[in-house]
């Protein structure tokens, strides 16, 4: 008899393909400290109302950097936002549900979950898409 494994996951993660975005971003050092300190000045920045929220984690460069699409009237630069790309392409989808705090604390275990299921493509950075406050789907760009 096999041991069940644990998933951070309630469903099964699943292949999606989205196209480029162009945002505006902010990025900071890869370390939870100034995670921590770059959301609420990038959220208060842009505004939550109507806004989808993503972050990009580039590993090789030890980044991250929220970002969120650019609306019509956006203006990047009064800002102080640079203009980025959410990159396009296939990703290894997980999705994590739950309440603040706790959600944000089994973000970590999802990534190496996707990880472990699929080679990522490391051109690419990992994706956070905060869908609702309760939701977040983590994306690991993987090549088709």
């Amino acid at each position: 008899m096999r041991a069940m494994t644990s998933s951070v996951f309630p469903a099964p993660p699943d292949r999606i393909q989205r196209q480029d975005i162009t945002v505006m971003q902010q990025a900071t050092v890869d370390e939870l400290t100034h995670i921590q300190r770059l959301w609420p000045s990038f959220e208060q920045l842009v505004g939550l109302r109507g806004r989808k929220m993503y972050a990009q984690i580039d590993e090789r460069q030890n980044t991250y950097t929220v970002c969120t699409p650019v609306k019509e009237h956006d203006s990047p630069d009064r800002l102080g936002l640079q203009l980025g790309t959410l990159a396009g392409g296939w990703y290894l989808r997980g999705r994590l549900v739950g309440d603040p705090p706790q959600i944000y604390g089994r973000i970590a275990d999802g990534v190496a979950e996707l990880q472990a299921t699929l080679p990522a493509d490391d051109t690419r950075p990992l994706v956070e898409f905060y869908r609702r406050h309760d939701q977040i789907e983590l994306w690991l760009p993987i090549r088709s």
